[in-house]
């Protein structure tokens, strides 16, 4: 997809960057010097600063050749062509398409460009070369119309009509034009512009040494430094006092039947009110006065088909400050202006804490509480959309980018519907579907999407006065199948009617709801998502945690929540292998799937001893819903158990899908030494990423044909997802045999293999996590679950920077269990006390009268008191039962004290890590680091304020600014963008620059029109494109596009995300290459500021970039200030 508009909202399929002109140069860039491993995006490496700023200008000389386009067209690439366009007010702009643009694609470019933003209802027509004129509409190819290859087309905006949906969203557009709160402004861009600023003034180049810049002093204070992270807003442009719905509305019906749709309430800046009439054709002023009501326009020609046009007749002032905040918009960097769809929330908030002022348009907005739901007209549809879209055809490149389009919008709107009713359903404005049910057995249906919740089983086995009461003893829920449901779209969906057995039974069957389940189901979920069998479909999926709650929500299957469905089960089991439902269609799609998996075709034994064949392990359900198609759920153990943890706590304890893709590798390369060195299966480990990549780089196939290479070359190595469970497997005993030492392997390789070789890699500092997130997508990356983090703590205890940041990671995983118990027990007026008080617990030293034995005892109140937060959790009616979880929600957290808060994370990281909390822990803790930590795993937002950790209680009430969700979702991925990316690589070590610059091109197109700009992964195709550009010797063509990685790292990872650190880090590097020493700095000094807020001063990445600092001054012929940068890296490393 491609467009001339400068950004936009990214609210359709991948706009946004429209403005390059080709997909080469204007592709932004990442961690220009630094080396990673992309696959997910996620992983963040160190930065390679060993080659340091002496090789700022060093280039290859051979790959200066990177910068012609002149090569063959790849697939995915966009062609562009000029096409004029002319608007309703008859101005004439020029855009760049694709023929392969929607007409929905097209709109989105121009309601990104200046000149027709506040355009929102109008058709597109289009002039051909022969004089012909064309209607388009909105799901249409241009490239189905006519040719806009050949010169003679051209577009006209003709005004549509108004209808009371279109009229909202034209007021809502007209809003949020008129709001700078979109508008993102990275601190690089503002950087940049005050520089330039800066040299325009001065009568020549910069001269003499560079000053030691103010700032770099807050690594010896940290807990200051949080002062200094979020940039200040931008001065606000005012162009109207309030523009709000008018106490007229609705039109009563006489004027209905004369066009009329809304009315609207505007006082300009003038003071002038008037009462605008919002109709089908136009808007206009009408004559009504105070309370008198006059539907005649008042003067003639106070008429526009816009309300920005009308606004701007009635008001100069107006008419002025519009046109100031579109210079502004105008003015900046494109990706500013593009909203992600996935957005991501920080843990700071400004302080002081902005002035809360009057809004009538936001209060307007709050008034209806719709948690999702359109206001007006039908609710979406989420099951449908996302198999509509599964089922488009996906045979060549420009069908599989409009498939892969549509599914990620769509996915990303449900998954922000989904966040938005979770917490409808936590705050019980939601209404259950089963009310009469007992609380802990309610669903709800909101929206079209099913909520569920899952219970933290975890935490509550640690308490030594909980009674296992089920088979593993480690798994509990509080939301489970309800009694009149058959079949529910969750982890349980397909289950039968819970019918009146023992409550045993029902804690049993409600395993499958704990908080090990969920994540297992979304995994499984999106592997069979990847794996992409047509016929085979899954449900949209999302983990919401907010306020202590997991809530599961899901898409709905046709008809699942009605009628008779006992014959809608066709594969699979609803009684723990009791009964085995099979159908020979539903099983040779599984079977598809599981070639794909690296899943067995075995046979089990149900309840009375039946053989039944399965590709699948037995809880999973494959259901037919009422649209004939055929869903399967219940994912929870897509890969096999993991050997290692075998036993009846364990039953979710399975291996990740990056371990055994990786195992597979390796098995497949001893059956092929003849073509690997003895040691490659170890470097497949290292790597841990999508197994096929290096012949997927050879041929530079789609990632379809990878899949073929795939399932072809490791055919053989299948795993029954079924051993190691209580069900019963038929077939010889050798072959039962050799299915669990296949499965025992593949636990043995974890331990004997993947785990050394990265503790070798992090002893070694070729993987360099900074915080707990990148430290965990490394483990993931490489195959590795967190239950893992306490044995590689004990193997990383001699260096201290990694014992610092595993103890870390566990301590706070550890607190987050405990602070989402007393979330549950807390009300609503109790949130932030309750938050508050367990910070001071945490990072100060609260004390208590009470003894050991009197602590333990809390503990257990407290543990005991999670059963009773479900009833506490009442609805609106039962008023006798909040007052008395309102007594017991004050006493689950005003008598908690340090020592009992520590002891029950000691008890919980021994339980679940396996790992001894040292008694110092609160002390020699980077605190600052481990509350940013929290607070992200939590969703805590506090004031960005000075706070002296020193105290007893640092924090108070007020300073708890936000609790926001946290969301995991099933989100789909680009796998062919990354199988280019993963190809450019393997061509940049090669040295042949050029058809990298190509592939990773070629990559970052794909994403531009599947995505958007906005996602991680285009953040790491641009990384790739910056290093191209800087071994190319275009220095200048890195520092543009490491810009633009660094913009798409703030918006999707955050403001203080490792890769945005190093994403400045390198655009300082690239600075210096300039010989814009001073603005090099200045990027350094952030760069120093975001590490030591993700890691502490002491990380080998911190040493690395004040190094780099003291040699920048050192090129600037500052020689003290670059002695004291390196005492400062002798100090810290």
């Amino acid at each position: 997809m491609a467009g001339k508009t400068k950004g936009g909202k990214n609210k359709g399929k991948a706009q946004g960057a429209g403005q390059s002109a080709s997909a080469e140069p204007e592709v932004p860039a990442t961690d220009g010097a630094e080396v990673v491993n992309p696959e997910n995006g996620e992983v963040n490496e160190p930065p390679v600063t060993e080659d340091g700023v002496k090789n700022v200008e060093k280039g290859d000389g051979d790959a200066l050749e990177v910068v012609q386009p002149a090569r063959k067209p790849a697939e995915g690439e966009l062609h562009l062509y000029a096409v004029p366009v002319r608007t309703q007010s008859g101005e004439k702009l020029e855009l760049q398409l694709s023929p392969g643009d929607s007409v929905i694609d097209v709109k989105q470019f121009l309601l990104d460009a200046p000149e027709t933003c506040f355009y929102t209802c109008y058709n597109l027509i289009l002039h051909t070369e022969d004089g012909s004129a064309h209607q388009l509409e909105d799901y249409n190819e241009i490239s189905e119309i006519a040719d806009i290859t050949s010169s003679g087309c051209s577009l006209e905006m003709v005004a549509a009509i108004y209808d009371e949906r279109s009229i909202r969203s034209h007021l809502r557009r007209v809003r949020e034009l008129l709001s700078l709160s979109s508008l993102y402004v990275s601190l690089s861009t503002s950087l940049a512009l005050h520089q330039e600023s800066a040299q325009g003034k001065s009568a020549g180049p910069e001269k003499g040494p560079i000053q030691e810049l103010d700032g770099l002093n807050f690594m010896e204070d940290s807990a200051g430094a949080l002062t200094n992270l979020l940039a200040s807003a931008p001065a606000e442009i005012k162009c109207v006092g309030s523009i709000v719905f008018s106490s007229f509305n609705p039109p009563p019906s006489y004027r209905r039947l004369h066009g009329d749709l809304i009315y609207i309430d505007v006082t300009t800046l003038e003071g002038n009110k008037y009462c605008i009439t919002g109709s089908s054709k136009f808007f206009y002023v009408n004559s009504s006065k105070g309370s008198i009501f006059d539907s005649k326009p008042t003067k003639q020609g106070l008429e526009a088909s816009t309300l920005i046009g009308l606004l701007q007749k009635i008001s100069t002032k107006f008419k002025k400050g519009f046109r100031e905040l579109l210079d502004r918009r105008a003015s900046a960097h494109p990706f500013e202006n593009v909203q992600s769809l996935l957005p991501v929330t920080s843990w700071l908030g400004a302080f002081p804490v902005p002035e809360h002022r009057r809004d009538e348009a936001r209060a307007e907005d709050s008034v209806v509480l719709s948690y999702g739901t359109e206001l007006i007209g039908m609710q979406r549809d989420w099951n449908e959309e996302l198999q509509s879209c599964q089922e488009f055809p996906h045979g060549n490149p420009q069908e599989r980018i409009l498939r892969g389009r549509a599914r990620y919008k769509v996915t990303c709107d449900f998954v922000d519907a989904a966040v938005k009713g979770a917490v409808g359903v936590i705050n019980r404005c939601i209404p259950p579907i089963n009310p009469t049910d007992p609380e802990c057995f309610h669903m709800y249906v909101h929206n079209n999407i099913f909520f569920s919740f899952a219970v933290d089983a975890d935490y509550e086995y640690i308490s030594k006065d909980h009674k296992p009461d089920c088979q593993n003893g480690s798994s509990r829920s509080t939301k489970v199948s309800s009694p009149d449901v058959i079949t529910k779209p969750d982890h349980d969906e397909s289950a039968e009617v819970v019918d009146s057995k023992s409550e045993e039974a029902q804690i049993t069957d409600s395993e499958q709801a704990t908080y090990a389940s969920a994540n297992n189901d979304l995994k499984g979920t999106k592997a069979y998502q990847e794996a992409d069998v047509s016929g085979l479909y899954n449900l949209a999926m999302a983990i919401i945690d907010y306020r202590g709650h997991r809530v599961v929500a899901q898409s709905i299957i046709p008809g699942i929540l009605q009628g008779d469905k006992s014959d809608s089960l066709l594969y699979g089991s609803v009684d723990n292998g009791k009964k085995i439902s099979w159908n020979e269609t539903f099983h040779s799609k599984v079977v598809e799937a599981a070639k794909r998996l690296h899943l067995k075709e075995h046979v089990v034994l149900d309840g009375s001893g039946n053989p039944v064949k399965l590709a699948a392990t037995v809880e999973c359900k494959g259901i037919v819903g009422s649209d004939d198609r055929h869903y399967i759920l219940d994912l929870m153990r897509v890969t096999p158990r993991d050997s290692n943890y075998i036993g009846q706590g364990h039953r979710f304890c399975v291996l990740r899908p990056e371990l055994i893709a990786s195992f597979v590798e390796a098995e497949s390369m001893k059956q092929s030494l003849k073509q690997k060195v003895p040691d490659a299966p170890v470097a497949s480990t290292s790597d841990a990423k999508a197994t096929s990549v290096e012949a997927d780089d050879k041929s530079e196939e789609s990632s379809v044909h990878t899949h073929k290479e795939n399932d072809n070359s490791s055919s053989e190595i299948l795993f029954n997802p079924n051993v190691f469970t209580e069900y019963k497997l038929d077939g010889s005993p050798e072959e039962i045999a050799a299915d669990e030492e296949l499965v025992k392997r593949a636990g043995t390789y974890l331990i004997d293999i993947v785990i050394p070789k990265i503790v070798q890699d992090l002893c070694s500092l070729d993987i360099s996590p900074m915080d707990g997130q990148t430290l965990t997508d490394a483990l993931h990356l490489h195959g590795i679950n967190i239950r893992y983090l306490g044995k590689i703590a004990g193997m990383v205890k001699h260096l201290p920077h990694l014992q610092d940041l595993f103890s870390a990671e566990i301590i706070v995983r550890s607190a987050k269990h405990v602070i989402k118990d007393i979330l549950r027990q807390s009300l609503d007026h109790d949130i932030g006390p309750a938050i508050a008080h367990f910070l001071n617990c945490f990072m100060g030293k609260v004390l208590g009268a009470s003894t050991e034995g009197s602590l333990s005892d809390m503990q257990s109140k407290t543990l005991k008191g999670h059963e009773n937060s479900q009833t506490q959790k009442s609805t609106k009616g039962h008023k006798l039962s909040n007052a008395a979880a309102s007594r017991k929600s004050l006493s689950a957290y005003s008598h908690l004290t340090s020592d009992g808060i520590w002891f029950s994370i000691k008890e919980f990281a021994k339980s679940k890590y396996q790992f001894e909390v040292p008694d110092d822990a609160r002390l020699s803790a980077k605190r600052v680091a481990v509350l940013r930590n929290l607070c992200q795993k939590v969703g805590i937002t506090i004031a960005a304020r000075k706070y002296d950790l020193d105290a007893s209680t640092p924090f108070e009430a007020s300073d708890i600014l936000n609790l926001q969700p946290v969301v995991k979702h099933s989100v789909p991925t680009c796998t062919e963008a990354k199988n280019l990316m993963e190809a450019g690589k393997v061509r940049m070590a090669e040295g042949t620059l050029n058809e990298a610059y190509a592939l990773f091109s070629e990559a970052f197109s794909l994403l531009q029109q599947i995505t958007g700009p906005m996602h991680k992964d285009a953040a790491n195709c641009c990384r790739y494109l910056a290093m191209v550009l800087y071994h190319a010797g275009d220095t200048a063509g890195a520092v543009v596009q490491q810009h633009r990685e660094l913009i798409i790292n703030e918006r999707c990872l955050g403001l203080d995300h490792p890769d945005t650190a190093h994403s400045y880090g390198n655009m300082a590097l690239f600075y210096h290459g300039l010989n814009q020493t001073e603005l090099a700095l200045r990027h350094m000094s952030r760069t120093l500021l975001l590490l030591s807020l993700a890691s502490g001063p002491d990380h080998p990445d911190v040493a690395a970039t004040l190094i780099n600092v003291a040699m920048m001054y050192q090129d600037a012929s500052n020689m003290n200030t670059a002695l004291s940068m390196k005492r400062r890296h002798m100090i810290y490393w």
